[in-house]
C-alpha cells in the first residue's frame, strides 16, 4: 500500500492505506481524529465535512489519493482552544441537541465565513442547506452562523 504524507491541522501526518480509502476513514481509523463523523457515506448529509485548502469538502467520498499536497483542516484543527467565533456562537445560541452533525455544520459554516465574512440569511441558508440535522436545529444553526459573522 502507498504511504501518504498529509498536511492535517498544521501537522505532517502519514497514513499507509489503499489509494481509494476515503479521507474520512484515514482521519478516524488511522490518525485518531474522530471529530469528523460518518453520516451517510455518499456525501449527502455533511457530517463528514472538512476543509481542503479552505474549501468545505465531504471526506466520506474523497479518496485519500486525491488529497495530494492539499492542506486539510478538521474540526480539531479549526481552533486549538475551541474559541473560533462559530464554536463560541454555537455555545451561546445552544445549538446542539444530539450534536452528531455539529462538526460538519461548523466546518461548512467556517468555509462560508472565510470567503464571505458577513453573509446574508439567504447566503447562510443556501450554504448550509446540504447539511442535515436530524434534530431539526436549523433555526439555531442559522442564528449561530449569523452571530459568528458579527464577531469575525
Amino acid at each position: 500500500m502507498p504511504v501518504y504524507n498529509l498536511q492535517i491541522n498544521g501537522q505532517q501526518l502519514t497514513a499507509d492505506v489503499a489509494e481509494d480509502t476515503p479521507l474520512l476513514w484515514v482521519l478516524r481509523d488511522h490518525l485518531g481524529l474522530v471529530g469528523t463523523k460518518y453520516g451517510c457515506g455518499i456525501a449527502q448529509c455533511g457530517a463528514c465535512t472538512v476543509h481542503m485548502n479552505g474549501t468545505a469538502m465531504r471526506s466520506c467520498s474523497l479518496p485519500v489519493s486525491a488529497v495530494k499536497t492539499a492542506v486539510i483542516t478538521t474540526i480539531e484543527g479549526l481552533s486549538a482552544n475551541g474559541d473560533h467565533p462559530l464554536q463560541l456562537a454555537w455555545d451561546e445560541i445552544d445549538v446542539p441537541q444530539c450534536g452528531y452533525c455539529q462538526a460538519g455544520q461548523i466546518m461548512t459554516a467556517a468555509a462560508l465565513l472565510k470567503r464571505n465574512p458577513h453573509p446574508t440569511i439567504k447566503e447562510i441558508e443556501d450554504t448550509m442547506h446540504g447539511n442535515i440535522c436530524r434534530c431539526g436545529a436549523y433555526h439555531r444553526i442559522r442564528e449561530a452562523v449569523k452571530l459568528a459573522s458579527t464577531k469575525i
